[in-house]
C-alpha cells in the first residue's frame, strides 16, 4: 500500500476549508524571511498557496541577509502584540548573526505554528497536549488515516534531528509505542531496524535504507531528502523496499505534503486556543 500524503492533505485542507468558511474564522499567518536562500523562498510560496486556497490570510517580512538579530526579535515581539496575527513562522536558515533557536523561542508559544518554542516542547516532554512540529504531526496524521496502529508497536526512527528525529520519538512515546532512535554512532542499523514494526527514517541519507534492511510486512515512512545528481531523492531505496513493506510513504509525495498541510492545521488550533482563552 502506498501512503498518499498528496490524497491526504487535499482532504484535510478541504476540511479545514470548509471549517474556516462555516465558522467565519479569521486567520492570519506572519512568515519571517531573512536572506536570499532559494529553497526558502519556494518553501514560503509553497505555505502562502496553500493557506490562500482555505482562506487564511498571510504577511510576509523580508529581510535583507546583513539584517541584525536584534531587528528580527523587535519584529517578532510586535507581531506577537498584534491580536489579528494568528500564527508566526521564522523560516530557516538563517543567516550566521541570528541566533535561530534565541530568537524563534521569543515568539509567543501560542503564535507557535511550527511548534519550536521551548514550552510546546516542553509540554511534549511531559506528554501534555501541545502544538507538534509539523512534520511530527503530519507523520502522525498519515498513519492515523490509513488506520495503521501506533500503540503497542515496535518502532525505529532513524535520525535524532530537533526538527524531525527527537520530538517524534517523544510524540510516539506519549501514543504508547515503543520507540527506538538510531543516529550515526549506532554500530549495526540492520540489528534494530529489521525489528521494526514501523520504520521512519529521517537521516538525510540518499538511499540509506536497503532492502534487506526491512522484514516484510514493516511500514515504511521516508521523511528523508537528498539531491542525487538532478534527482530529489529520499532516505529509502524505494523500488526495492516497496514490494517487502506492508505500506510505504513515496518521496517526494508522502511526508512532505503532509507537513505543509499541518502548517494549517496548526494555525487552526492556534486560533481555536486564543478563541477560547
Amino acid at each position: 500500500m502506498i501512503l498518499d500524503g498528496k490524497l491526504v492533505r487535499e482532504e484535510i485542507l478541504n476540511k479545514i476549508k470548509e471549517k474556516i468558511k462555516t465558522e467565519a474564522l479569521d486567520i492570519k499567518l506572519a512568515i519571517i524571511l531573512v536572506g536570499d536562500d532559494e529553497a526558502s523562498k519556494i518553501y514560503i510560496k509553497n505555505k502562502e498557496k496553500y493557506c490562500n486556497l482555505v482562506g487564511i490570510k498571510t504577511t510576509k517580512y523580508t529581510f535583507a541577509s546583513n539584517t541584525k538579530e536584534d531587528e528580527i526579535i523587535e519584529l517578532i515581539q510586535k507581531l506577537n502584540n498584534d491580536a489579528s496575527v494568528t500564527g508566526i513562522i521564522l523560516q530557516s536558515p538563517v543567516p550566521k548573526q541570528i541566533d535561530f533557536d534565541k530568537v524563534t523561542n521569543l515568539i509567543d508559544p501560542n503564535k507557535d505554528v511550527d511548534g519550536f518554542t521551548k514550552e510546546n516542547i516542553y509540554n511534549l516532554y511531559l506528554g501534555r497536549k501541545t502544538i507538534l512540529p509539523c512534520t511530527v504531526k503530519g507523520i502522525i496524521k498519515l498513519l492515523e488515516y490509513y488506520n495503521i496502529p501506533i500503540e503497542g508497536q515496535d518502532i525505529v526512527i532513524i535520525g535524532r534531528g530537533n526538527i524531525v528525529g527527537h520530538p517524534l520519538s517523544l510524540a510516539l512515546q506519549n501514543k504508547n509505542a515503543t520507540v527506538t532512535v538510531l543516529h550515526t554512532h549506532t554500530k549495526d542499523l540492520e540489528k534494530f531496524t529489521k525489528e521494526a514494526d514501523i520504520l521512519i527514517s529521517a537521516a538525510g541519507c540518499a538511499h540509506l535504507v536497503k532492502s534487506y534492511m526491512v522484514k516484510k510486512n514493516t511500514v515504511v515512512i521516508d521523511v528523508g531528502v537528498s539531491r542525487k545528481g538532478d534527482k530529489i531523492v529520499g532516505d529509502v531505496d524505494f523500488e526495492n523496499v516497496k514490494d517487502i513493506a506492508a505500506a510505504i510513504t513515496p518521496n517526494p509525495g508522502g511526508v512532505g505534503p503532509m507537513t505543509v498541510a499541518m502548517i494549517i492545521d496548526n494555525l487552526v488550533e492556534l486560533k481555536e486556543r486564543s478563541k477560547n482563552g
